[in-house]
C-alpha cells in the first residue's frame, strides 16, 4: 500500500475578485522506501503540494491518502492526530528550543505525546546515532552545534513517532554545498531504513538529483 498518495488534487486561493490555482490537478505516489524530490522555481507550488500533503490544507477537489487512509473523511482532531502520528515533517529551519539538548528535543516530543520524556531516552539515543551525532554532540544545546548537526536533529526528531510519510522542506538552504548534500543523503539512508514514504521540496537540481525519482513543478502543475 502506497505511503502516500495525491489523487488530482487541485487547491486555489483567493486572489482579489478571482481564485489563483496552486495545484491544478496533482498526482502523485511515494511508496515506503521511496524518496521523492520536487523541484521548482519559488512561487511553482512547491510548498502548497507539502501543506496538503501534510493535511495542513484541505485541497478543492482530489484526494489526499496517508498510509492508505483518505483524509478528507477525517474531522479536524482526527487530521491533527493522524498529523501528529503518521507526518513527520523536516522544516526549513530546524527551530530546535535553544534551552534543550539534542536528546531532550527529541524527549519534549513524546512529553507532547503524553509519553515519558524517560522512556523515550533509548529511541531518541537511538534516532540521534543514526543520522550520526555522537554521545557528546547528544548532550550539546543547539548553539553548540553546527547547522548540518541542527539538522540531523531535525530530521531525527521527525523520524521520533515512526511516521509513514516524512514531508522535507528546503533542508539544504543555510547549509554550504557539502553539508546539504551530506543532509540529502541522510534522507536517502533514513528514508531506506525506516520505509517512509519521503518527499523533498528544494530548488537545487543537483540536490535533487540524489533522490530516487526527481518530478518538476511549475504553475502547479506536477511534470
Amino acid at each position: 500500500m502506497n505511503g502516500l498518495t495525491l489523487d488530482d488534487v487541485v487547491l486555489s486561493y483567493p486572489d482579489g475578485d478571482r481564485r489563483l490555482t496552486a495545484l491544478d490537478r496533482v498526482s502523485l505516489d511515494v511508496d515506503p522506501g521511496g524518496f521523492t524530490a520536487i523541484a521548482g522555481p519559488s512561487g511553482s507550488g512547491k510548498s502548497s503540494l507539502l501543506a496538503v500533503a501534510a493535511t495542513l490544507l484541505r485541497p478543492d477537489s482530489g484526494r489526499v491518502l496517508i498510509a492508505g487512509q483518505d483524509t478528507a473523511a477525517l474531522s479536524p482532531r482526527r487530521a491533527a492526530e493522524l498529523r501528529r502520528d503518521r507526518i513527520g515533517i523536516v522544516f526549513q529551519q530546524p527551530n530546535l528550543l535553544p534551552s534543550l539538548t539534542a536528546l531532550e528535543q527529541l524527549q519534549a516530543v513524546a512529553h507532547l505525546r503524553g509519553d515519558s520524556p524517560k522512556a523515550a531516552l533509548p529511541r531518541a539515543a537511538q534516532l540521534l546515532t543514526a543520522v550520526g551525532l555522537t554521545d557528546a554532540q547528544q548532550r550539546r544545546r543547539p548553539h553548540q552545534l553546527s547547522g548540518g548537526e541542527r539538522q540531523r536533529v531535525n530530521i531525527a526528531r521527525a523520524l521520533f513517532t515512526r511516521p509513514a510519510v516524512l514531508l522535507v522542506d528546503e533542508p539544504t538552504s543555510a547549509l554550504d554545498r557539502t553539508r546539504g548534500a551530506a543532509v540529502v543523503d541522510l534522507l536517502a539512508t533514513v528514508t531506506r531504513d525506516h520505509a517512509t514514504a519521503t518527499v523533498m521540496v528544494t530548488h537545487d537540481l543537483t540536490l535533487a538529483a540524489r533522490a530516487d525519482q526527481v518530478l518538476h513543478i511549475t504553475d502547479g502543475r506536477l511534470r
